[in-house]
This record gives structure tokens, sequence and C-alpha cells, in this order.
């Protein structure tokens, strides 16, 4: 692929660049992100969480879970592709185009050595920002961090993460059981 230009991006300018096997193109605040396609802990962490966050949204009715490839803009210049993300449901159902995404429930991003930087630093504070819950998992350390939109600093969880919203009852995920599962081994 030819050298990108170091420039302000737009989420449509992201979107005309050709799709390019390997790679996933994001934008925060105009920085254009560039980061390779998963690998396999890394997806199996992204099915587990699939597997509890989907059937809890349902019961529930809260909203509908995806997961990336997936783009979400919260402005011109911010199109992300969380690993998984929660949408408010719309009059009771799943939102089908991108102008009927409302306000995100819950983004999680599963690290890798190639995204620390982008995950922990430039879209935690976009998603902050846009008053976002933001989960990142850390395989490597076995831990999860949680970033309330107000927090400064992060909640830091090993055995289990509860996710509260507002008249609905907590789901507790055990991540213990998410390491096993992604990494193979207890």
């Amino acid at each position: 692929m030819p050298a990108l230009e170091a420039r302000h991006w737009t989420a449509d300018d992201v979107r005309a660049l050709p799709d390019e096997l390997g790679k996933r193109f994001e934008c925060v605040d105009g920085e254009l992100l560039v980061s390779p396609n998963p690998h396999l802990p890394h997806q199996s962490a992204v099915g587990f969480l699939l597997q509890i966050l989907a059937p809890f949204a349902r019961q529930h009715a809260i909203g509908a879970v995806f997961m990336a490839p997936g783009d979400i803009e919260l402005d011109r210049f911010t199109l992300v592709q969380p690993d998984v993300f929660v949408l408010p449901l719309v009059s009771g159902r799943r939102p089908r185009t991108a102008e009927e995404i409302g306000h995100p429930l819950l983004f999680i991003e599963v690290l890798s050595p190639s995204t620390a930087r982008y995950d922990r630093v430039v879209k935690r504070g976009r998603y902050q920002r846009a008053n976002i819950e933001y989960w990142i998992v850390d395989l490597e350390a076995r831990l999860l961090e949680r970033w309330p939109p107000d927090a400064d600093r992060p909640f830091i969880h090993t055995a289990h993460v509860t996710w509260e919203l507002p008249n609905v009852p907590e789901l507790t995920v055990d991540l213990s059981a998410l390491f096993i599962d992604a990494l193979g081994d207890p």
C-alpha cells in the first residue's frame, strides 16, 4: 500500500480508503489508526464476550451486541470499530443503519501489542469525552480495565467485572473463564 500522508483524517476519508486484507483503518480526532487483523486468542476473547453480553442484552431489552468490523462514527473526525460494542435498541429492535445508531452503551477493545497505545490513550480519551463506558481487555496481563466516562483512572478487574445500567440487573463477567477460554490455559 502506498504511504499515507500526514493529515487530518475524516470518517469519509477512511471509508474511501481501498480495502486492504489484513488491516483495519479507523480515525480518532483526525488521527489515522491502522492496525493488523487480530490473532486467535484475541478473537476467542471477543467471542466469549459476545456469548455473555448478547443474551443479557436481549433478555433485558437494553440493546444489541455487535463486533468488529463495524463502523461507528462519533463525529466527522472519528470513525472507530470497537472489538465488541453494545448499541441501544431503536423502537424495540436492533439498529439497521448508521443513522439509527443511538448513544453507545459499551465499547470493548481487546489489546494486542500493535494496538495498545491506540486503545489505552487515543481511543480511551475519545470514548470518555463521548460519555461511553469503555473496557480494555489485556490478555497478557490477565486483567480488564473498566473506564467509566468520568474516571481519571481505570478500575482494574482480574477475577470478574460487573456491568451496571439503570433499571437493569447487574451482569457479572467471569474474567478467569474469559482468560482460560482465550488463552487455552489456567
